[in-house]
């Protein structure tokens, strides 16, 4: 009972986070249908669901390391400290992007999460390798939209 507990925590800190910053971007979301986009641009309905998805792999994963606390407590120390601070980092991106409209800083962002994503799986992965698995896909998302905040910026200089 208490692992279920820790997964549901664990799941929704991530979906509160995203959440929340999707929130406080919802009036300039139609920013993206004015842009101009760069080719594979997919559409805006895809971005919540596959963050959704993130989001709930990122929680299980954090679960997953989370649990092993009593085993490696230093390891998991600070794979949560990185994991905690790509996190924050994640939330900002939208902020930057939507409401501010500062592209280059967008990109710039993204790169500095793409980094603490790196960080936060070699983390994980020496504390629970499926714990680091399941997070690939989001190192893949994020280098993707790192080509689409890179394009957008170059585009609508």
């Amino acid at each position: 009972m208490k692992s279920i507990k820790t997964y549901v925590v664990s799941i929704l800190i991530p979906l509160l986070v995203g959440g929340l910053s999707a929130f406080l971007t919802r009036n300039n979301m139609m920013l993206y249908e004015d842009i101009i986009k760069p080719p594979l641009a997919p559409p805006a309905i895809l971005f919540p669901i596959v963050w959704t998805i993130l989001y709930i792999l990122m929680g299980i994963g954090a679960a997953r390391v989370y649990l092993k606390r009593d085993i490696m407590p230093k390891e998991v120390a600070e794979a949560k400290m990185v994991y905690f601070l790509q996190l924050a980092v994640n939330f900002f991106w939208s902020l930057i992007f939507f409401n501010q409209r500062a592209f280059l800083a967008a990109f710039l962002w993204l790169v500095l999460l793409w980094l603490l994503i790196v960080l936060m799986l070699v983390k994980f992965r020496k504390v629970d390798l499926p714990a680091a698995v399941i997070n690939i896909p989001y190192l893949i998302w994020v280098t993707f939209a790192g080509y689409l905040s890179l394009a957008i910026y170059l585009l609508n200089r």
